[in-house]
């Protein structure tokens, strides 16, 4: 039995696909705004305040081991409807709630830990959604273009660890754009604006994320925001980074001359 930590966007979905598939058993504890999972019969719609039933329900269904899969955004605390195990962590999830969406995460992470509960890293049973080290398109990187990619990659390795920047546009070997805690699309959304733009995307994961809960992902809506942006090649980390709808991103990269580079 898997507990299904579940929140919003696509990833959650192949999860649950996969599990169904291969006839898994699993209960979801649904994270999400609006009840997403509910025509899900082994969902429960349980807010973060309630922890006590949380821990509650991974002990009745006697499950060891719990996944995290989607975002999680922060709780609005003065809605949250709290259990006295909620108002003994509250505090704990407020903190790291200050440090952005993924420290709530980790806290959560840890939560768990202190009860004997492990947490899988989010592909474990999807192991398809990460990619090995290659270029995937038609297209590949110039000798110059692998320079720049380098510089950039060294770029973001030096940053420092409590840094929101998992992206950076680069141009000419130069960083024109930094992702910040708005995200990867609203970075490309501001380069639309500008004329005869031709630059690099570099998605890797931050320092000191936890990739159990966390990784990097990109689909066919960023890669059609990254044509819309003028980016000419897209740069990924081996097996760190989720890519939804694989085939679908690929097809739409060769068809607009945009590489899919994994280092």
């Amino acid at each position: 039995m898997i507990g299904l930590f579940l929140g919003e966007q696509k990833l959650p979905i192949q999860i649950l696909n996969k599990l169904k598939k291969n006839k898994i058993k699993y209960f979801i504890i649904d994270l999400t705004k609006n009840n997403k999972f509910k025509k899900d019969r082994n969902s429960f719609f349980i807010n973060i305040g309630k922890f006590g039933k949380i821990l509650d329900l991974i002990k009745l269904k006697k499950c060891k081991k719990v996944l995290f899969a989607g975002n999680i955004s922060k709780p609005k605390i003065s809605l949250l409807k709290m259990d006295l195990k909620g108002i003994y962590y509250m505090p704990r999830i407020i903190k790291a709630s200050k440090l952005g969406d993924a420290a709530i995460l980790k806290e959560l992470i840890k939560i768990l830990a202190e009860h004997k509960v492990k947490v899988l890293k989010l592909n474990f049973y999807n192991p398809e959604l990460t990619i090995s080290k290659g270029c995937y398109t038609k297209l590949q990187p110039s000798k110059f273009e692998t320079l720049e990619i380098n510089k950039g990659i060294s770029y973001l390795n030096k940053l420092n660890a409590h840094n929101h920047t998992q992206a950076i546009i680069l141009r000419n070997g130069k960083v024109v754009a930094e992702e910040t805690s708005k995200g990867t699309k609203k970075m490309l959304q501001i380069l639309k604006k500008t004329k005869n733009f031709r630059g690099i995307l570099i998605k890797y994961p931050k320092k000191k994320q936890d990739l159990r809960a966390d990784l990097p992902t990109i689909g066919i809506d960023t890669l059609k925001d990254c044509k819309m942006a003028k980016i000419k090649g897209i740069v990924l980390k081996s097996n760190e980074n989720i890519i939804l709808d694989k085939s679908k991103c690929i097809n739409f990269a060769n068809k607009n001359k945009i590489f899919i580079a994994v280092k």
